[in-house]
């Protein structure tokens, strides 16, 4: 058995940053399912939203991201992380990530970009490859650090929980087990703080920016120990997915429509503006939907993303990246029109966590996309999930450490028992779920739903749940496995909570209930019990 004092699920911003804080107070590990590199924040483009300008303020940062928000925001939880930005901002610069500065620019004024929804330049960038510049800075930090443990290529199956055990009295979550996927062996390791920043769910739909890995593992763990999930029905789709068969998952950053660009149909016109006078830089909820419903009613495959107007050289300075990765396929953005349509992005609810990042479960934290802490309420802001990711890492250290002493425990915890179940036999099972799961959800539980289609997608999950935990049940674990496990899970969860609301708010648009309520309310799923240990 391993043992920890902070166990730190996952190496995006989040956590990456969290175990820096966490390795002076404390044994760490970190545990990633693929390279320690592999993450959501290596793919995020735009930057990260925060007041740096003098024409800035906290107050319209806060506006805009209420706005954008639907009504569902906490505005305290939204007050916080945007006061507290700066200041994590410094601690990744002190770490060396360079965001880009103005050109000639003597005081290295940053260079700050616009993107939907938001009222002020604000977004700090590197180019156009921001979140790979983060990953940077911060995993050389955590390299160096001799403190801290990587174990890669290492799957979470679930965590233990003294429910599991039999105990009585508040349930509390004591370690977990660890799949490492390279010798086929399940670790039981021990801990006394368990953090999980394992990103979002974007697999579960058959088109997402994300990358393969975001497989809504977070989220299913601590469903299934005990802790509350909230508001899943809230899935973002981004409106500008590259349009191409060579490359499904290239995301067009919504930064191009900040610096000008514009989304026209196949005819050229801007359609964006009859739907919202803010025409493509309105925030993304809005344009996503208009952009399906101009392709409906077009019968279009794509609409276009033009940013010619700005000139190849600003095309290819600003978006280095993006410009290069079309022009591999053929498409010069500064001479057409970038193919784009939407694609599912990011995930706006998910765990339940306080401003401490703890959950409802004693002993588990969640920090990033997986966590719900009330910021994004019904849509996010574009770029506050990197400014929530390094504000609210920092604040999860404060309170994990301070409950450090109180949450050690010496519970003797069992090993994994493998029962009766042996080597998969048909792998074709797991490839065929996961393909029909996503493409459930593509068709049934999208930017538009409705009653109908929430029900045909339930019935349609449920079959699949219940051939997935058979599955699960009489073979020995696999990643594969593990994933689609935790996708059956998670979809099913979206599906109920987009069920139970009975109006449109940001994210959600239902035809049966186009109306907004009076009143915002979040929608929170508990699991009724969990099963003891040994579990298989």
């Amino acid at each position: 058995m391993k043992e920890f004092d902070f166990v730190v699920v996952g190496s995006g911003v989040a956590g990456l940053s969290l175990a820096l804080k966490l390795s002076a107070h404390g044994t760490v590990a970190i545990f990633t399912k693929n390279a320690v590199q592999e993450s959501n924040t290596n793919y995020a483009q735009g930057g990260v939203a925060c007041v740096t300008s003098t024409e800035d303020s906290f107050e319209l940062h806060v506006r805009d991201t209420l706005q954008a928000g639907a009504g569902l925001c906490d505005e305290g939880v939204v007050r916080t992380i945007i006061a507290e930005g700066p200041a994590r901002i410094r601690e990744l610069m002190e770490l060396g990530v360079k965001f880009t500065e103005r050109e000639n620019s003597i005081t290295h004024e940053l260079d700050l970009g616009k993107e939907g929804g938001h009222s002020k330049r604000r977004i700090l960038h590197a180019g156009d490859i921001t979140g790979r510049e983060i990953e940077r800075g911060l995993l050389s930090a955590v390299k160096s650090d001799s403190r801290i443990k990587i174990f890669e290529h290492s799957y979470v199956i679930d965590l233990i929980t003294s429910a599991k055990l039999g105990f009585a009295g508040e349930n509390r979550c004591l370690g977990l087990y660890v799949l490492d996927s390279r010798h086929s062996t399940v670790q039981t390791v021990r801990s006394a703080v368990t953090i999980l920043g394992t990103g979002g769910c974007g697999k579960c739909y058959l088109y997402t920016t994300n990358p393969s890995i975001a497989t809504a593992d977070g989220v299913a763990i601590a469903y299934r120990a005990g802790a509350e999930v909230a508001n899943m029905e809230f899935i973002q789709f981004h409106p500008t997915c590259l349009y191409h068969p060579r490359n499904q998952s290239f995301l067009i950053s919504e930064a191009l429509r900040g610096e000008g660009g514009i989304i026209v149909n196949r005819g050229g016109e801007d359609f964006t503006k009859k739907y919202d006078p803010r025409g493509s830089l309105a925030p993304r909820d809005i344009v996503a939907r208009a952009i399906d419903a101009e392709m409906k009613a077009k019968g279009a495959e794509c609409v276009y993303l033009d940013i010619r107007k700005r000139g190849k050289s600003f095309i290819q300075s600003r978006f280095p990246n993006i410009y290069e990765t079309c022009l591999s396929l053929g498409i010069d953005a500064a001479e057409q029109p970038i193919p784009v349509v939407p694609a599912a992005h990011y995930q706006c609810g998910g765990i339940k966590t306080r401003l401490d990042g703890s959950t409802t479960l004693t002993g588990l934290y969640a920090v990033g996309e997986v966590a719900c802490t009330g910021l994004h309420g019904a849509n996010r802001l574009a770029s506050n999930s990197l400014l929530e990711a390094v504000v609210m890492a920092h604040r999860t250290m404060i309170h994990a450490v301070y409950a450090l002493e109180h949450l050690r425990h010496d519970t003797t915890l069992p090993p994994w028992h493998e029962g009766d179940a042996h080597d998969p036999d048909e792998l074709v099972v797991i490839t065929h779920n996961w393909r029909e799961i996503r493409q459930i959800m593509w068709d049934y539980v999208g930017i538009v739903r409705t009653n109908k289609r929430l029900q045909r997608a339930a019935t349609r999950l449920q079959l699949l749940a219940d051939e997935v935990r058979q599955y699960y049940w009489d073979f020995k674990v696999t990643g594969d496995l593990l994933e689609l496990r935790n996708l059956s899970l998670v979809t099913s969860l979206i599906v109920d909570s987009a069920m139970t609301r009975k109006e449109s708010r940001g994210l959600h648009y239902t035809t049966d209930y186009p109306e907004t309520l009076p009143e915002a309310k979040g929608s929170v799923r508990k699991i009724s019990g969990v099963e003891k240990i040994p579990h298989r």
